[in-house]
């Protein structure tokens, strides 16, 4: 699913309209109406609603939904009409003109002076105050609306976008003088700002809801940023076929492992075998050996010349994909060994975890990373390697920089995993849970990629693919375990019916 800057969206609109040889008004209302069906299947009719519209086609919904919550039998509706200019958009004014006929309707203009009807816990504010048409943090008086209704403690449904959050880019905006959603109603498309972790606060739940929307505009206009879903990767994934041995699907090389930290080898080579890699061989420290051989024995084991940590990662054999990182440590002879492999031109890597550690220890490493290498930081990785960040959305600003600038692929873990390629392209995946935040995962994800990457999948679909399959093996995991008691191998262990699922189309 592509996810579009508001400009594009109001281009889509109007193609729409268009196509479908409606007006703009009656796309209105068909948006109202969603809403409406929205508030219906979760509200009683005795449910108290105060509307707060703007003057713009936003307030032009919220009017539109007053409208037909009373019509639907609600009696507790009240409405403000916040038109401070004196100057309401073409299809506001009409909303508010139908409003207006109703016998009874509770509705206030308010031009000048606001006087706040009193809220509680117990009150549903329908935002619609601005949408996506905003080009300036909120002022003046709205700012106050904003913090009257964000300190109520009311229900607070936001139309498209919470007033004041603008649908990509928010560092100039002080959240505070946001309404705080606690479910924003959008429609049909995403908006880039929803997948910010600082923005949660502000979106509360965020449903898309089908506005039957031109597909042939949406197919045509070009996005930067897209939604990964399963029907993005059922395509990507090549089919197994019968007369074939374990080398049709690839050898892969982990560098993983020390002393105390063999379980990041166990889960990312078990999580490699699962992806569908025909042979997978370790190379650790030597005290690993016994460890490796009896909890992975599908996996060769190669080990370094020193007992607790490894010194040497020189490629051997023919390996299709090499994954570097997973509980390796950053130890000065680890280091080197990372530079030297690095400097002998070895393709096709992954690097995760330590690996990403040690080069934020020796930053010129960087510039030998060869082309399309991935890198799968977390939070902490990143700013190590790129310096801090002050928010997601600057840290992912940064990622796109540096992906460009380097020539590689950054896998940006989080919530919503962000895949960043060269291009300036980003795959933002929709699969996992807040269970998969447990030791581990991490290393399984190194693993899951890299099988793909022996596979002969291109660097930016193993990538995308990894990414998606990860996540979906999580949700799997969880509805049989819950999010609790998650832990790393049960990822691993569910990545066979993720893929499954896939190619049966039953995600």
């Amino acid at each position: 699913m592509k996810i579009f800057t508001s400009q594009a969206i109001q281009e889509i609109d109007g193609a729409t309209c268009e196509a479908q040889q409606i007006s703009s008004i009656d796309l209105m209302e068909r948006a109202a109406e969603l809403v409406t069906d929205e508030l219906n299947s979760r509200f009683l009719p005795g449910q108290r609603f105060v509307i707060m519209a703007g003057p713009g086609n936003n307030g032009g919904d919220a009017l539109a939904v007053a409208r037909m919550l009373i019509e639907r039998g609600y009696k507790r509706v009240e409405v403000f009409l916040f038109n401070v200019t004196g100057k309401l958009s073409h299809d506001c004014d009409e909303e508010r003109k139908k409003l207006i006929t109703i016998d009874g309707v509770d509705f206030t203009e308010v031009s000048r002076e606001f006087n706040p009807p009193y809220l509680s816990d117990k009150d549903v504010v329908i935002d619609g105050l601005f949408g996506s048409g905003i080009n300036k943090p909120l002022m003046g008086g709205f700012v106050a609306v904003t913090r009257y209704v964000n300190e109520s403690g009311a229900y607070v449904v936001s139309i498209d976008l919470p007033s004041g959050l603008f649908g990509e880019w928010n560092a100039q905006v002080n959240r505070r003088d946001i309404i705080h959603a606690n479910l924003t109603l959008a429609f049909q498309l995403p908006r880039l700002s929803f997948f910010f972790e600082e923005n949660y606060g502000v979106l509360g739940e965020w449903k898309l809801l089908d506005l039957d929307l031109d597909e042939k505009k949406i197919k045509d206009m070009p996005a930067d940023f897209l939604l990964v879903e399963s029907r993005n990767i059922r395509p990507l994934l090549q089919q197994r076929l019968p007369f074939t041995g374990k080398r049709d699907y690839g050898s892969a090389l982990i560098f993983s492992g020390s002393t105390g930290m063999m379980g990041a080898a166990v889960m990312c080579s078990r999580a490699t075998l699962r992806s569908g890699a025909g042979l997978v061989t370790v190379h650790g420290p030597k005290g690993g050996l016994q460890i490796m051989q009896t909890a992975v024995p599908e996996a060769m084991f190669e080990p370094d010349r020193n007992e607790h940590f490894i010194t040497d990662m020189r490629v051997h054999h023919d390996h299709q994909a090499v994954a570097i990182g997973p509980g390796i440590g950053t130890n000065e002879m680890t280091i080197n060994a990372l530079e030297a492999l690095l400097k002998s031109g070895t393709s096709s890597l992954v690097l995760d975890a330590d690996a990403l550690n040690c080069i934020s220890k020796k930053p010129e490493l960087l510039s030998y990373l060869p082309p399309k290498t991935i890198i799968t930081p977390h939070i902490g990785e990143f700013d190590r390697l790129f310096g801090e960040q002050r928010s997601s959305e600057e840290r992912l600003k940064t990622a796109l920089e540096m992906s460009r600038q380097y020539n590689i692929i950054i896998v940006l873990k989080g919530h919503y995993t962000a895949t960043v390629r060269p291009t300036g392209r980003v795959y933002v995946n929709s699969t996992g849970n807040p269970g998969m935040a447990t030791a581990g995962a991490g290393d399984v994800l190194t693993g899951v990629i890299a099988a793909f990457l022996a596979q002969g999948y291109r660097p930016e679909h193993a990538a995308t693919i990894g990414v998606f399959i990860h996540g979906l093996a999580g949700d799997l995991a969880a509805e049989k375990i819950g999010e609790f008691g998650l832990i790393a191998g049960d990822i691993a262990g569910h990545v066979g019916r993720a893929v499954k699922m896939i190619i049966d189309k039953k995600v």
